[in-house]
């Protein structure tokens, strides 16, 4: 028997990146599914595969959900780029699950994702096995990080539960053992440890990527959520790669099975500055363009721009987009106090506001929840965003190495309105909150107060577990991003707050 190969083509994390365009503006970038997809050279040995967070994050994936109603167009689009297999991502359950079903039920991939379960117990993504032209047999697992029970809304996993990843793929790897040449893991999580030194990256179990390559033994391991770039890497038991997200590369890997059973592999980074998938690309195009029609709808004025930023700039200095997040936050929510943060790359607002600005500027899909919290809360709530500053080597304040890597994570430090508060860099983390006045004196130890936060970070990650403790007082329903487009539309000339809320010595 001659050598057999297996070729795969992988993305994930295109967060609704379909053309090739960031939505900042119309201009055309190298990035999108569609420049991907044009260099897809499928045959009868290739498989084609996406690691999930396919329907959130970009203006279309909004425009989708809100006006639209259904992510079947979505499932169009991966037919038409010959997908054979996903998986899903934690975004993917962000607007519940009927919402999802009609992007599945209009798929031609299959659905792998063995530790999404029934209520019954029951896995309603099995594993699969694919044989290729070649004879060759390709054992298929998917799995989710279990994060995701943390992060969404209940109602959003009406009727499964999402099981423990490896102890899921592992039963499933014993069930194919012995049926199948080839083995593939596609895990929508990441590495919790350095792949090269063992340092440890993360201390949850939100990624754990190198305990599957270290404890199971799949062939191959496709892994996303991350956005950090692996471009394979032979790592324990398994060849692992891992894309980018928003689609300015796939990944393309090679393996061939030997007479013997042994396997070599080989991996790519194919970039996305090819030609467009031009079929897909004309058919859906009326969708893109009500889009982009939309995006540029007018919505308001604001007396001064709120550009984008250098993030430790803006935690030093204070951040006007923040402030005005935090307005929006206080008038739908009625508390006393707001939180928010800023996302690791946005467009910013400019005096005269469209839909596109808003959209691109706050992408995540967060609603608010308002909390009573007393100082001590407050304060442990605000050292927490206070570990985000560090010192170089010569002394200078600078971002936290774990605010950096493995992934950044600048929407993980907090700019509060409606205090005046103090963090002392020079002190020991935890120790840092050295005053939060409140109207004018300093908040009582027993003081009551009102916080506003949004729904992610009331799940407490990001190193924020002291959050779902607290007592809450009340929930708010809608979109952050609808609510500032209706704070726009509603107030004709906006004056931005520009006060400096918190003073950093360092």
């Amino acid at each position: 028997m001659q050598e057999r190969n297996l070729t795969i083509y992988f993305t994930s994390d295109l967060h609704s990146y379909i053309y090739p365009t960031d939505y900042r503006s119309q201009a055309k970038k190298e990035l999108g599914l569609f420049k991907c997809a044009s260099q897809f050279q499928k045959d009868g040995n290739t498989l084609i595969i996406d690691g999930g967070d396919l329907l959130q994050d970009s203006p279309l994936g909004a425009f989708c959900h809100d006006t639209v109603g259904s992510a079947a167009q979505f499932a169009e689009i991966m037919n038409r780029c010959g997908y054979d297999y996903v998986t899903l991502g934690n975004h993917d359950f962000n607007y519940g699950m009927p919402y999802l079903d009609s992007y599945l039920d209009a798929l031609r991939a299959r659905c792998v994702c063995e530790n999404v379960r029934w209520v019954g117990g029951s896995v309603r993504f099995p594993a699969r096995v694919h044989v290729l032209e070649n004879g060759l047999r390709v054992g298929i697992v998917g799995i989710v990080t279990d994060y995701v029970n943390i992060w969404e809304h209940p109602e959003h996993l009406s009727g499964i539960r999402i099981k423990n990843p490896i102890t899921s793929a592992a039963a499933a790897l014993v069930k194919l053992k012995g049926k199948v040449n080839l083995t593939v893991c596609v895990y929508h999580g990441g590495f919790e440890r350095d792949l090269a030194s063992g340092r440890t990256l993360s201390t949850t179990d939100e990624n754990v990527a190198y305990r599957i390559c270290q404890e199971l033994d799949f062939d191959i391991l496709l892994t996303g959520h991350q956005h950090m770039r692996v471009d394979g890497v032979r790592f324990g038991n398994s060849y692992a790669v891992q894309p980018t997200y928003r689609a300015p590369h796939c990944c393309g890997v090679t393996v061939t099975v030997h007479d013997d059973g042994s396997k070599d592999f080989e991996s790519r980074i194919i970039p996305a500055d090819g030609e467009l998938l031009k079929t897909a690309y004309d058919l859906l195009m009326p969708l893109e363009k009500r889009v982009q029609t939309w995006l540029d709808t007018p919505a308001g004025h604001l007396d001064l721009p709120l550009v984008s930023e250098d993030h430790l700039k803006a935690a030093l200095n204070g951040s006007y987009l923040a402030n005005f997040i935090n307005t929006v936050q206080l008038e739908a929510s009625g508390a006393q106090i707001a939180s928010s943060a800023l996302p690791n790359e946005f467009k910013g607002l400019p005096t005269e506001v469209t839909i596109r600005d808003v959209v691109s500027t706050y992408i995540y899909t967060n609603t608010l929840v308002v909390l009573e919290m007393t100082r001590p809360a407050l304060k442990q709530y605000i050292e927490r965003s206070a570990a985000y500053f560090d010192h170089d080597e010569d002394g200078n304040l600078c971002i936290a190495d774990e605010f950096l890597r493995p992934k950044v994570q600048h929407y993980n430090y907090d700019f509060f309105s409606g205090i005046h508060y103090t963090i002392d860099a020079r002190n020991p983390v935890g120790q840092r909150v050295t005053s939060i006045v409140f109207e004018g004196h300093e908040l009582g130890e027993d003081e009551p107060v009102t916080v506003c936060i949004n729904s992610y970070r009331f799940c407490g990650t990001g190193g924020y577990d002291m959050l779902p403790r607290q007592k809450v007082a009340r929930e708010v329903l809608t979109d952050v991003a609808d609510a500032m487009i209706d704070y726009i539309t509603s107030h004709p000339n906006i004056r931005v707050d520009t006060e400096k809320y918190c003073t950093v010595i360092g």
